[in-house]
């Protein structure tokens, strides 16, 4: 095996050597045996010991109150950040910097049976831009297992934009290649290749002066994208050694989704907003940008994994030896809410997609492994504690936290036994954790507050009580948590623990007539 052969390792069975191979097995079991240990331990604990439980809970209940608030306040910058940037003229700035005239930009995005009417708005998207189309490289990449309808699909959206660009291609991503998962890592791989392939080494344009931009095939790139993206890119030191991250809104079909697809796409865009508050714990998500260099040095994307964009970001921060980053782009572009043809349906594809994005955790054994097996990587110490935290922190509150929150308030009434339940602590439990659920509900209103900023204009067919149904879907954030959030990360962890390794599951576009 290779110097840096732990870069390309997607699962313990990848590992030639026998105790690597089980040290990594070790490494894939234990979010799951974590979040599993956490919820049986205070189930015991509350018949055993209830009233170390009963403080717990209030301690926890306490803690997650000034968490909310925290986040709320960084939502609050961030948000009023992303506003200041739409306005700001990007590519005047961009246009007064020297390289700028060298810079292209390469735009992948896979489809997958994605409706024509959806791959054609991303397009007609990056047609509005105000970035020199004469600098942008467009490649649409398709899948041999879509059929004549995607064929037919590329067909028409290569006519009708082959001109409008400086350069257009359309690919074909095999079916059944050897080591492969089929998805959206695999394709956007075999796309990025045939573009180095057939573009960019026949024009001899140097691989720093490309940014490539991973775009899902429902993403709606704001008119000033690629120029704000460009000037980050020209005036940060060292560009080629990042990501940069915009702020992924989930609302293209916000007004005609359901209400628990609404709640997640609204709650999962507020997350990646604040998060931009946070470049040190940063890493890439979704549709994303990076230097076409750093995706040439270490490889491309692996085509063996599932959570192919974060993966990356780990990728190129072992690669580099720690010295890479996220820069936050305080930008906008946005995607489709999760809609399906009824609510069932719906239901069933919002907890498939939590559960592919839950299925991240197994970046934790990557990167612990890679941080063990980098010997050059000593020095990035701080660095390398402080993403491994807010990775095991994150994913274990995502399995864990809704359930302690909402659940393990009542576990010691039910469990503690009589003469717990004759204590004063017992009668006051629930209704202390009561009321601090309650002042956390001012993250509820923030919530409102900013889903309702973020709505894009409402279709003529929508009545006004449609805006009172957007408020009031906010009340029900506490059950979804539990069984859009908890239990699907519960899921995806369980599936590394037990080494039952998930494919890569594409989300269903639908979209109303």
């Amino acid at each position: 095996m290779g110097e840096k052969y732990y870069l390309k390792i997607s699962r313990a069975s990848d590992l030639e050597d026998k105790k690597e191979r089980i040290f990594f097995r070790f490494l894939e079991i234990f979010p799951g045996a974590l979040s599993w240990s956490t919820l049986i331990f205070f189930i015991l604990l509350s018949a055993l010991k209830p009233v170390w439980v009963a403080i717990f809970i209030i301690s926890f209940d306490l803690y997650w109150l000034v968490r909310t608030i925290y986040f709320s306040f960084h939502l609050r910058t961030a948000y009023k950040k992303m506003q200041e940037h739409e306005k700001i003229d990007w590519l005047k700035k961009v246009e007064k910097l020297s390289g700028f005239e060298k810079i292209y930009h390469l735009i992948v995005i896979p489809m997958y049976r994605e409706p024509l009417e959806i791959v054609r708005e991303t397009f007609k998207s990056l047609e509005r831009t105000d970035y020199p189309k004469e600098k942008m490289m467009v490649v649409l990449s398709r899948e041999e297992r879509g059929g004549e309808r995607d064929k037919t699909t590329a067909q028409i959206i290569q006519k009708e934009f082959a001109n409008k660009f400086f350069r257009f291609l359309v690919t074909c991503h095999p079916k059944n290649l050897p080591g492969e998962i089929a998805g959206k890592g695999s394709n956007e791989t075999w796309a990025a290749k045939q573009a180095k392939e057939k573009i960019i080494d026949p024009l001899k344009i140097p691989y720093e002066n490309v940014i490539f931009s991973s775009l899902d095939a429902d993403t709606v790139v704001f008119p000033k994208y690629f120029s704000c993206l460009t000037y980050h890119y020209l005036t940060i030191p060292n560009p080629t050694q990042a990501s940069y991250q915009p702020i992924p809104l989930f609302i293209n079909n916000i007004w005609e989704a359901p209400i628990f697809s609404r709640v997640f796409a609204f709650s999962s865009t507020f997350w990646h907003t604040m998060n931009q508050e946070r470049p040190d714990r940063l890493w890439t998500f979704s549709s994303h940008s990076m230097s076409f260099k750093a995706l040439v040095d270490v490889g491309f994307k692996l085509t063996n994994v599932v959570s192919d964009d974060s993966r990356i970001f780990w990728q190129c921060f072992l690669y580099y030896n720690g010295d890479y980053r996220t820069i936050p782009l305080y930008y906008p572009l946005s995607m489709d809410a999760i809609a399906s043809k009824n609510l069932w349906q719906t239901l069933k594809n919002l907890y498939r997609q939590q559960r592919r994005w839950a299925y991240g955790v197994g970046e934790i054994a990557y990167s612990i492994f890679g941080f063990l097996k980098n010997k050059n990587m000593a020095l990035k110490f701080r660095r390398k504690i402080s993403l491994l935290s807010e990775a095991i922190e994150s994913h274990w509150s995502w399995a864990t936290a809704p359930l302690l929150i909402f659940l393990l308030g009542w576990l010691p009434l039910l469990l503690g036994g009589q003469e717990f339940n004759q204590t004063l602590l017992s009668y006051n439990l629930p209704r202390f954790t009561s009321h601090i659920l309650t002042i956390a509900m001012i993250g509820i209103i923030f919530s409102i507050y900013f889903s309702m900023l973020l709505l894009p204009p409402k279709p003529p067919d929508f009545g006004r009580y449609k805006y009172f149904i957007f408020a009031i879907q906010w009340f029900l954030f506490p059950l979804m948590m539990i069984f859009f959030s908890a239990f699907p990360a519960l899921d995806a962890q369980t599936h590394w623990m037990l080494g039952r390794y998930m494919g890569f599951w594409p989300t269903e576009k639908v979209r109303k007539q």
